[in-house]
């Protein structure tokens, strides 16, 4: 995700602020199933979901656990998904709630929704499911849209479907399913590969931007019902609208699309796309999904990453757009591809994300950004956060791994954003041009369709020096 790092104050700065196994999902191995039928209308999608599990723990499962990130939006929740400094501008028509309601689950010998803010659903299994082994249930629930500029809900425009679906927890060794509270900070989702069919009726006079491959959609009494398909992602969006215009372009195999309802030159946009998504696939590897749709929408913040689409805020002005759609474009390698816990180790993928579009524009020196000036900003914004830290309360806090919900807002982008950049621009100096563009080579070579930690991604290096590097960003004793 990329925040409008400019609407933050100086005051902002003084608000409060082991490594695991992953189960991921093999590249081309054995992937749990997603199948939602759904039909959506007036701010609620109706849906069935069939899971179909793939039990790749290592270990006997008696119980399956998702989280629903939908249940943030209810009014009294515990953790509200939008920040008070952004809540003004998200709820664009006063306050607004929605929810996820489950109403059935089958089979199983029993299910609840618990977690720390009734964001999970539990599951009992009718039996238990052996390492290796499959099993396959029924969830049928009700979302309710709120009224808001965020990943889930109605817009002035448009129609936001992220994580509109109950998702899989990821499962650790050691520690079991981890279950995420969705914090107003980051992205606080984790997920695992799989792969989706979604079927989705909608008004016909919706057009739906989607994650994947969409087959002619069919209409019938002024309905229109989308077939949508995604093979090995971590998680699957899709955007409506009765707006949109869409422009097309192709990158290598790909069918970049941009959908958009309020852009003076979407020839350049969709060019900007398609031009970044190449250079990326060149210099990371190849790009991993057949299509890849850019779509304008309402959005609080700059822009979200999903598998295969992405959201830009309207609210932008052409060169903020322009940079948003870079760096989400870049987390099509740097999370939609390989995944990270971004709960825990936000840095690992908005960091390398943001320092992607540094290289991006250095190689290019379009629309005006340098790398100096990409690195003054990064340099000027952490060091704004410590030295406000240090003045008032005579420490700061430069560590960078730690949960979502213990950042302060600006203490987030702060590190996350301009200190995980000005790790990986350390790194290159360091390393030198070859080790380093050789060594992200492998990170998405080895770690494309599953999970890494931070320590995988060090070890791509094979440098001792680049550990060390990383290491002591991560525990705070580099400041800049």
């Amino acid at each position: 995700m990329k925040r409008l790092l400019l609407f933050f104050v100086c005051a902002a700065l003084v608000c409060p602020l082991a490594l695991a196994l992953f189960a991921g999902c093999a590249g081309e191995g054995e992937r749990s199933t997603y199948t939602i039928d759904a039909a959506y209308e007036d701010g609620t999608l109706t849906a069935e979901m069939t899971f179909g599990y793939c039990n790749d723990t290592g270990a006997e499962q008696e119980e399956l656990r998702f989280n629903l990130c939908g249940n943030a939006y209810r009014e009294g929740a515990a953790y509200a998904p939008v920040s008070k400094n952004f809540a003004a501008s998200a709820y664009y028509a006063g306050e607004s709630y929605g929810e996820m309601r489950i109403s059935s689950v089958s089979p199983c010998a029993e299910w609840e929704v618990c977690g720390a803010d009734e964001n999970v659903l539990r599951v009992r299994l009718a039996s238990p499911v052996p390492a290796g082994g499959r099993c396959e249930i029924s969830v049928a629930y009700t979302l309710t849209l709120a009224n808001v500029d965020h990943r889930t809900g109605v817009t002035e425009h448009t129609v936001n479907l992220g994580n509109f679906y109950p998702v899989l927890c990821v499962w650790e060794a050691g520690s079991g399913y981890r279950e995420c509270v969705y914090a107003s900070n980051g992205d606080p989702f984790y997920s695992a590969c799989a792969d989706y069919a979604v079927s989705l009726t909608v008004p016909a006079s919706y057009t739906a931007a989607s994650s994947g491959t969409v087959a002619a959609a069919e209409e019938s009494g002024g309905r229109r019902q989308y077939e949508m398909a995604l093979q090995n992602a971590r998680d699957f969006a899709v955007v409506l609208s009765e707006e949109f215009s869409v422009e097309q372009r192709t990158a290598g195999e790909t069918t970049v699309l941009y959908y958009y309802y309020d852009d003076a030159a979407p020839q350049r946009s969709a060019d900007l796309a398609r031009d970044c998504l190449l250079w990326f696939s060149d210099t990371f590897g190849e790009y991993a999904y057949e299509t890849y749709s850019v779509v304008q929408t309402g959005f609080c913040y700059g822009g979200m990453e999903y598998p295969a689409l992405v959201y830009v805020s309207d609210a932008l002005a052409e060169e903020d757009a322009a940079y948003t759609l870079v760096h989400e474009t870049a987390h099509q390698w740097w999370y939609a591809a390989v995944g990270s816990d971004q709960t825990m180790h936000a840095w690992q993928d908005e960091g390398l994300a943001e320092y992607s579009a540094l290289l991006y524009f250095e190689a290019g020196g379009a629309y005006g950004f340098t790398r100096e000036g990409l690195l003054r900003t990064a340099k000027g914004m952490y060091n704004a956060y410590y030295s406000v830290r240090m003045q008032v309360f005579g420490e700061a806090d430069t560590t960078l791994d730690r949960a979502l919900t213990d950042f302060g807002e600006y203490e987030y982008v702060a590190l996350s954003y301009a200190k995980g950049e000005l790790l990986f621009d350390t790194l290159r100096e360091g390393l030198g041009e070859r080790r380093f563009f050789a060594g992200l080579r492998r990170y998405y070579a080895d770690y494309a369709g599953k999970l890494a930690a931070p320590e995988d991604l060090a070890a791509s290096f094979r440098n001792k020096g680049a550990e060390e590097i990383i290491a002591a960003f991560r525990e705070g004793k580099v400041v800049m």
